[in-house]
């Protein structure tokens, strides 16, 4: 049973890899079930076993992709905390996870991108929540430095939390399309700068 649970999984990774790139390169409409089971080189009907159809397969790649990130924004948050580190050294420190994984992922976030703004889709619910849980590690943050007198009383935790992940996700972007070889440390720094000054409480 295990064996075949890994095997399996083995086979959805290589179907969401493949639903990835095609999806960046040219859109999910202009992606078909076909050109995604060539890609992953498997037969068409093994997409079919897998996932009930291509709006299935798109809702459990965005759950797949965003779940890590969601996981790794956290644990950065935590180990800000844990090193004493207030609300900015953790923002600071989730920026920094955000572009790590990014660099890791930039063809899914190109596709997150690209599609979170065509509303009509069926599986936009799924994004909504992807979102969602993703700005939710951020405004728990946002949260505790307001309380904590850290962060100006009047922050508008909701729109600040959608605007620094826009801030990370659109750098990020930017820094692998059109900065490659600059280096994580100067594009966090660069990223991190815009915040000094605006969130404190002092700013």
């Amino acid at each position: 049973m295990t064996r075949t649970s890994n095997r399996r999984g083995a086979t959805r990774q290589r179907l969401y890899d493949a639903a990835v790139a095609l999806i960046a390169e040219q859109g999910f409409a202009s992606t078909t079930v076909e050109q995604i089971a060539e890609r992953a080189g498997v037969a068409k009907g093994t997409v079919y076993y897998n996932f009930a159809g291509k709006t299935e397969l798109f809702e459990q790649l965005l759950r797949n992709g965003t779940g890590p990130l969601t996981a790794a924004l956290r644990e950065a948050a935590d180990a800000a905390r844990s090193c004493g580190g207030g609300a900015m050294d953790a923002l600071a420190a989730m920026a920094r996870a955000g572009l790590v994984s990014i660099a890791g992922r930039t063809d899914f976030t190109r596709l997150l991108v690209a599609e979170l703004w065509r509303t009509g889709r069926p599986w936009y619910p799924t994004l909504v929540e992807a979102r969602r849980e993703v700005l939710g590690v951020v405004a728990d943050v946002l949260q505790e430095g307001v309380k904590a007198g850290e962060l100006r009383e009047s922050l508008d935790v909701e729109l600040t939390a959608g605007s620094l992940v826009g801030l990370v996700v659109t750098g990020g972007l930017d820094w692998r399309t059109f900065h490659p070889g600059r280096s994580l440390d100067e594009v966090h720094e660069a990223l991190a700068a815009p915040l000094r000054g605006r969130l404190t409480a002092a700013g």
